[in-house]
C-alpha cells in the first residue's frame, strides 16, 4: 500500500524560505515520478516540480523555477521541495504525488499521477 505523507508547512513572510517533506512508503516502481503540487481555494491544482524516481532529471513550473528546488533521498524515502523567496502568491496547500509511469521527462500534469498525500498548508505574508 502506497502512502505518501507531507509535512513541514507554515507561515512565513514574504521573500522568507521553507522546505516541505515528503515521507513515502510502498513505492517500488523506480521508473516512475514524484512531484510537488499546490491547490489555493477556487483554483485548479498546479504542478509545481517534478523528479523521477530514480533519476536526477527534473521538472519546474515557470512561476518557481530559480526559487524552489525539488530532490529526494531515496536511502529516507523522502522527496523534499525547498521554497526560498517566498511570496504571498505561493500560498497553497502543497500535495506530494507519484507515479509508477514512464515519461520523457518528469511530469508536472496532475493527472499522470495516481498517488497522493493529504496536503500541507504554506501561508505566505506581505
Amino acid at each position: 500500500q502506497v502512502q505518501l505523507v507531507e509535512s513541514g508547512g507554515g507561515s512565513v513572510q514574504a521573500g522568507g524560505s521553507l522546505r516541505l517533506s515528503c515521507a513515502t512508503s510502498g513505492l517500488t516502481d523506480r521508473r516512475g515520478s514524484m512531484g510537488w503540487f499546490r491547490q489555493s481555494p477556487g483554483k485548479e491544482r498546479e504542478g509545481v516540480a517534478a523528479i523521477y524516481a530514480a533519476g536526477s532529471t527534473t521538472s519546474y513550473a515557470d512561476s518557481v523555477k530559480d526559487r524552489f528546488t525539488i530532490s529526494r533521498d531515496t536511502a529516507k524515502n523522502t522527496l523534499y521541495l525547498q521554497m526560498n523567496s517566498l511570496k504571498p502568491e505561493d500560498t497553497a496547500m502543497y500535495f506530494c504525488a507519484a507515479t509508477g509511469r514512464w515519461f520523457s521527462s518528469p511530469p508536472l500534469g496532475q493527472y499522470a499521477y495516481n498517488y497522493w498525500g493529504r496536503g500541507t498548508q504554506v501561508t505566505v505574508s506581505s
